[in-house]
């Protein structure tokens, strides 16, 4: 989907880009600590991420340093979705 809308949309100048997270601290994953404990040991960097740093990927694809970036599915995932 991501790459199909970059590519209708971008003639008009709209960059379509995805950002897929893995395991991110919060209360939700609080509630069941021995199930996101499992995918955490499988995470390559051995923990899980936090909020700000997905909310940091969101923003240099809005910046003007993403500026030649469509299309792209970014893995915000500690290297999980590499193993």
């Amino acid at each position: 989907l991501t790459r199909a809308l970059a590519a209708e949309l971008g003639p008009a100048g709209i960059r379509v880009n995805a950002i897929n997270p893995g395991v991110i601290a919060t209360k939700m994953t609080e509630v069941d600590v021995p199930i996101v404990g499992k995918f955490t040991k499988a995470v390559p960097l051995g923990r899980d991420g936090e909020v700000g740093e997905i909310a940091d990927c969101a923003l240099f694809l809005a910046s003007d340093a993403a500026s030649f970036v469509n299309g792209v599915n970014l893995p915000a995932d500690g290297g999980f979705s590499a193993t």
